[in-house]
């Protein structure tokens, strides 16, 4: 009986201390499974963090080189206007006084550089106005496109058309309507200087939610690998980030290039 006895205290400790480490390894278990959870939140936030700021920066460093530009565009848009329209007013007056004091068939003759004279004037007042944030704002968004492709139409293409679709919907940041405009307007110098297009359309679709532009042009095209890195293409994607718009440029040899911008807005 004493046996017995013994034996099941025995079997009854080694129960108890069997159920201690159990209990031991269990707390051991969950204490290092929440300390690894908690390791990986906090390695998640700093990541967060961390990327945050770097989006932050990057966003602080595109801000200041937009601003850096648009200061820069003005700056040339002044100069434009103050003293290459200035020159070319003198010397399309000069020419006038001259036409007044020679013979008629000489006047027949200047006729020819006193109308290219006239025009590039006008072309010279109209690109100053289209550098200068002041001007493309008072004119409102729609009518400076339009007087964008008014003058490239002017200078190169066939064609230079704009369409809306949907109700109008104001910017509500004014500061992002001169980056769209300046997006588009980049998209429309790159088409002047290496599509050898003969038409361009940029349409604008607006919706409940954002504005949809897409702006064309049937010129050569390229293979879109090829340009990523261009500064153009940067500087388009550039500012849509800054504002919070996706934008894609699509393009095949010989089938145009094609850029579509969406612009939040709510």
């Amino acid at each position: 009986m004493v046996q017995t006895g013994e034996r099941l205290a025995s079997t009854a400790a080694e129960r108890y201390l069997l159920v201690y480490m159990i209990a031991v390894l269990v707390i051991v278990t969950t204490l290092v499974i929440m300390f690894f959870i908690m390791f990986l939140k906090r390695k998640n936030k700093l990541l967060q963090e961390k990327m945050q700021q770097q989006q932050v920066f990057e966003s602080e460093i595109a801000k200041a080189q937009t601003e850096s530009q648009e200061q820069t565009l003005k700056n040339i848009g002044w100069e434009l206007h103050d003293n290459i329209g200035q020159l070319l007013s003198f010397a399309n007056m000069q020419l006038s006084i001259l036409k007044m004091s020679v013979d008629n068939d000489i006047k027949e003759k200047l006729k020819d550089t006193s109308n290219a004279l006239k025009e590039s004037l006008a072309e010279v007042r109209a690109l100053s106005k289209s550098l200068n944030n002041e001007v493309v704002l008072n004119l409102g968004f729609e009518k400076s496109i339009t007087n964008e492709l008014n003058r490239l139409k002017k200078m190169k293409f066939d064609s230079a058309e704009l369409e809306t679709f949907g109700n109008r919907v104001p910017f509500q940041n004014r500061k992002h309507e001169i980056i769209v405009f300046r997006i588009v307007q980049e998209f429309l110098s790159n088409s002047v200087k290496y599509s050898e297009a003969k038409n361009i359309n940029v349409a604008l679709k607006y919706t409940n939610e954002a504005l949809i532009i897409t702006a064309k042009d049937d010129g050569k095209g390229f293979e879109i690998d090829h340009v990523e890195k261009g500064s153009g293409l940067i500087n388009m994607r550039s500012r849509a980030v800054l504002i919070g718009a996706q934008l894609e440029l699509t393009s095949r040899v010989n089938q145009g290039v094609t850029l579509t911008l969406v612009y939040p807005l709510i």
